[in-house]
């Protein structure tokens, strides 16, 4: 069973916006980043296991905001969820750890090689989402429809490495 924690701390203006800062070098969202920060010493099974959990939970988070009616912020989630998706696989399937945007688009294109053309069509769905955060363009019916694919993408990634633990 995995547990699910949500901290609550108070940073001070100045290291949130370092934090912010740094993770937008990368081209990830704070919480990728932060996630990032704290799985970065883990075994690489249980970094696996931890991007998988979170992918989940921010897909999860998105569907939420979408019922408050943030549109935003459910992207946002939407496009962290896929990222991990990808880093979860990348390094599952090659011992790879993922740091940037160039990496993420280079690595997707193994997804669509191996689980097939329609990781295009997620991929898409989450760069337009990562857009609608800061362009703030998108609908509801958008994140709506990218929930879809991006679901799609973290079960299929999640089914690939529980497939081939259970054949180990």
């Amino acid at each position: 069973m995995v547990a699910t924690v949500s901290i609550t701390n108070r940073l001070t203006r100045r290291i949130a916006e370092k934090l912010e800062r740094e993770a937008q070098k990368l081209g990830l969202g704070l919480e990728e980043y932060i996630l990032e920060l704290a799985l970065k010493d883990l075994d690489p099974s249980e970094r696996v296991r931890g991007y998988i959990e979170t992918a989940k939970n921010l897909l999860e988070q998105a569907r939420e905001e979408l019922e408050k009616g943030d549109a935003r912020q459910a992207a946002e989630k939407l496009w962290g969820a896929a990222a991990l998706a990808v880093k979860a696989y990348a390094e599952w399937r090659d011992g790879l750890r993922l740091t940037s945007h160039r990496e993420l688009w280079e690595y997707s294109k193994k997804l669509m090689d191996e689980l097939g053309s329609w990781i295009y069509d997620a991929w898409m769905a989450a760069n337009g989402m990562h857009t609608c955060f800061y362009e703030g363009w998108c609908t509801e019916e958008h994140v709506e429809e990218a929930v879809k694919r991006i679901e799609k993408l973290v079960a299929e990634v999640e089914r690939s490495v529980s497939a081939k633990k259970a054949r180990l």
